[in-house]
């Protein structure tokens, strides 16, 4: 992580036609190379805040920059070169093999159109040896588990060789093994590769190990932003997400974890 921001946000707001500010006003930034967990209750507007970084909404008011430019400014290729998105969902077609899906990751980067370079099959290999998709690289899509499909999606996001990389809930169809897998990828990628980092997640545990900032997002507003032993306070939560927590120690020199705990038993720390 640098001091240097990737990205300012600045006065962003964002609304429907029955909500007219959904989100915001929002003013912070994500330096380069830094990992910034986005997490809190449903519909606090974490989708929301990734799509207009990525520029596939526009903002209300307020503005979103990208290493100085307004991200608008950006062509639309020069952006796809500079910026990759993993949504919750992907219309990706289901009779692809894998290894074609994380091929299409490279698309930005082609010289010659449609056809792959040498370069592009190895930079796509590293990436399904990355996310430990190649041992599935000839399968089609339709023949793999949600979450084989969630890390082949990630491996083009991972060939695409972004400076930013935008995820919206990538383990959520993972098992513990491979959640601690995917954040264990992103968090080399910050800290060997200078890639910058945005994922909305629901685990504040995993947001609180690899995250080097949390960013809680309470009804379109900041709740809170800093790192994440400050953010992951048993109180700070309960007011949030309305249900009370424990927090407990981490190994030593580790983080704290935090639990929900029923609101019966009474308890809360």
């Amino acid at each position: 992580m640098t001091d240097t921001p990737l990205l300012t946000f600045t006065g962003l707001q964002f609304g429907y036609p029955d909500c007219e500010v959904f989100l915001g006003p929002l003013t912070f930034d994500v330096p380069t190379g830094d990992l910034l967990a986005v997490v809190g209750p449903n519909g606090a507007g974490k989708s929301t805040l990734l799509r207009l970084t990525v520029g596939l909404l526009n903002p209300a008011d307020g503005s979103v920059a990208y290493s100085g430019a307004p991200l608008g400014t950006l062509a639309s290729g020069e952006r796809a070169r500079h910026i990759a998105f993993l949504p919750q969902q992907n219309d990706a077609p289901a009779d692809l093999v894998a290894r074609d899906i994380v091929l299409l990751g490279r698309f930005p980067h082609r010289r010659y159109g449609f056809f792959d370079s040498f370069d592009d099959h190895r930079i796509a290999t590293d990436a399904m040896a990355t996310t430990r998709t190649d041992r599935f690289a000839e399968r089609r899509l339709d023949t793999l588990s949600a979450g084989e499909r969630q890390r082949v999606h990630l491996a083009a996001a991972l060939a695409q060789q972004p400076h930013l990389l935008v995820l919206d809930e990538p383990t959520s169809a993972l098992d513990p093994f491979h959640q601690l897998s995917v954040f264990g990828v992103l968090r080399e990628l910050c800290d060997h590769s200078g890639i910058t980092v945005i994922v909305a997640t629901h685990d504040l545990n995993l947001a609180g190990q690899f995250a080097d900032r949390v960013l809680l997002l309470e009804a379109g507003g900041i709740a809170a932003l800093s790192d994440p032993d400050a953010v992951l306070q048993p109180d700070l939560l309960e007011r949030v997400y309305g249900v009370p927590f424990r927090a407990f120690p981490a190994d030593p020199g580790g983080r704290r974890w935090v639990v929900p705990i029923p609101s019966t038993t009474g308890a809360s720390s």
